[in-house]
């Protein structure tokens, strides 16, 4: 008899023993299992590979829960602070006024492209992938890698183009107003040297995605998730304003921000790949209406 044949029978005794020593200590001669002893599901992979290492085990199961330790300003992760400061750049409270702004949506509720949730979702996934929103996210990359390269022709070239880019006086007013307002309030509330050289090299109309752009770099912010939190916040604000103009109720507009969430997320990566001398839209029904805009009778909004 082989040595293999030989001890399965010992193993299958002792287990079957040990089982029984549990239950009479669990209930005498009563034959009740006690609850360890009943048909467990088998451990997670991760739980079975590395039940030797509590500590491996801890870390396995939180990545697998999307929850990562926070990285420092060179990871690829955003870090406490870092997370702080965006969060407070990009809120409606900023004093950019981006409250004032519609991105010409004024003129498209008014003239009828826009009368609901849907057709407001349609119009502002356009803006974003294909219109100014791409475009923004795309002058941000490359001012925040221009900042942190230290590169000051490179960052020269992408102010200088961002503000020349906008395709109406109303955009033009709309991205330069609140550049410069961002310029002035972060300098004063969270100062940094890269925002100081910026300000040194380019004294022109400050495109907003350039400024918020050279801040994040300046506080070691990781450009993907200072363009995901830029595009984020204009869908945001864009749906703000449809919500007023349409009007729409609260919670629908809210339903609009969800449903744009895969949009953001593609055109924030797809504007991360994007050479400087490729940016470019096709959203044209939204440019002619922030220029229609411009001479509309009844306004709410600056743009």
């Amino acid at each position: 008899m082989s040595t293999m044949r030989m001890v399965t029978p010992l193993i299958t005794m002792a287990t079957t023993m040990t089982g029984e020593r549990r239950r009479k200590k669990a209930g005498g001669d009563s034959g009740r299992l006690v609850v360890r002893d009943a048909g467990l599901r088998p451990a997670p992979h991760h739980e079975a590979e590395l039940a030797h290492g509590a500590g491996s085990l801890i870390l396995r199961s939180r990545a697998q829960r999307g929850v990562f330790k926070d990285a420092g300003p060179g990871g690829n992760q955003v870090g406490q602070a870092a997370l702080y400061r965006l969060m407070a750049w990009l809120s409606p409270s900023y004093p950019v006024g981006a409250f004032s702004y519609s991105g010409g949506l004024e003129w498209a509720v008014e003239t009828g492209d826009i009368g609901d949730a849907e057709s407001l979702r349609r119009w502002l996934a356009v803006m974003i992938q294909q219109g100014g929103g791409f475009c923004d996210a795309v002058f941000l990359t490359h001012a925040h890698r221009a900042a942190t390269a230290g590169d000051e022709k490179s960052l020269h070239a992408v102010a200088e183009l961002a503000a020349v880019f906008a395709p109406s006086k109303e955009r033009h007013l709309e991205t330069t107003a609140q550049g410069n307002a961002f310029m002035v309030a972060t300098r004063a509330a969270w100062p940094c040297a890269a925002l100081d050289r910026l300000a040194g090299i380019w004294d022109g109309p400050m495109a907003y995605p350039v400024a918020v752009g050279v801040a994040a770099a300046g506080h070691g912010i990781p450009v993907a998730q200072t363009v995901a939190g830029y595009v984020q916040a204009l869908a945001a604000n864009l749906v703000s304003a449809g919500v007023r103009l349409i009007p729409l109720g609260q919670t629908d507009g809210q339903r609009v921000l969800a449903q744009l969430e895969q949009v953001v997320a593609a055109t924030a990566e797809r504007a991360v790949g994007i050479p400087l001398d490729h940016v470019g839209g096709a959203a044209f029904r939204a440019d002619l209406a922030t220029m229609r805009h411009e001479t509309q009778y009844t306004r709410l909004f600056r743009s």
